[in-house]
């Protein structure tokens, strides 16, 4: 019986710390907690914050000399140009700047079923761009060797502009679900830019704005006096069918 009792006074429990002793412990353990979260942040943002996130910088617009190029298919039965070619031309060189006139040129393939055909129809393609205002001296006439396969090759009419453009979309360098990192994929907003760029139509827009145009001074007034009349008219005259 002595054995036991002296057993239990040998094992007798210890005393949990008490509630300042916890709160100055927990006190200790923050700022190592911070420091080492604040180290985690810091690197993650020098590694990812080097790589542009900016859709404008990653696919920028540029306004460089870009070839304008529309091929007309010609049959080989074809005497000249046809009423659908001669239309698809004209829209064509609508977008020409015959200020800056730049040259324009007309090939023919050569060795193909419809050379024939082709360059009777390259021939009245120069009459119609003529015709449209581009000088004489700036249309050239040419052929291409056009390869045995193509039984009908189309005539080619082309002319350099200044464009505004960006780099072509469809790059995918590396498996966006193979990142962890929250980061724009290599393609994104190229299609944006892109079809930002289709819809100039003066690239020198981007470079600086233009000289303000004169108002119209009629259009200015017609305004002011239908603003003014819908100010002017009395409540009692609202028609909830017609409306004012």
């Amino acid at each position: 019986m002595s054995d036991v009792l002296s057993t239990s006074r040998m094992v007798a429990p210890v005393a949990a710390p008490s509630r300042p002793a916890r709160r100055a412990a927990l006190s200790a353990l923050f700022p190592a907690a911070v420091c080492l979260l604040a180290a985690c942040a810091d690197r993650h943002s020098v590694a990812v914050g080097s790589v542009p996130e900016d859709y404008r910088t990653n696919h920028p617009i540029v306004i460089a000399s870009k070839e304008e190029v529309l091929d007309l298919a010609v049959g080989a039965s074809d005497r000249g140009a046809t009423v659908p070619q001669r239309d698809s031309l004209l829209g064509f060189l609508a977008n020409y700047d015959r200020s800056a006139a730049p040259v324009l040129t007309i090939m023919a393939p050569s060795g193909a079923a419809n050379d024939l055909a082709a360059a009777d129809a390259a021939n009245d393609f120069a009459h119609i761009a003529r015709n449209s205002g581009i000088p004489a001296d700036r249309i050239m006439i040419a052929a291409y060797r056009a390869g045995p396969i193509e039984a009908s090759a189309p005539v080619r009419v082309s002319y350099t502009a200044m464009r505004a453009q960006t780099d072509r979309c469809g790059r995918w360098p590396e498996d966006i679900l193979e990142s962890s990192e929250n980061r724009h994929f290599a393609n994104f907003g190229c299609s944006y830019q892109n079809n930002v760029a289709a819809q100039l139509a003066n690239p020198n827009d981007l470079l600086g704005p233009r000289k303000q145009t004169p108002i119209d001074a009629d259009n200015r007034s017609a305004v002011i006096e239908d603003y003014q009349g819908i100010k002017q008219k009395p409540p009692s005259s609202f028609d909830p069918t017609i409306g004012f």
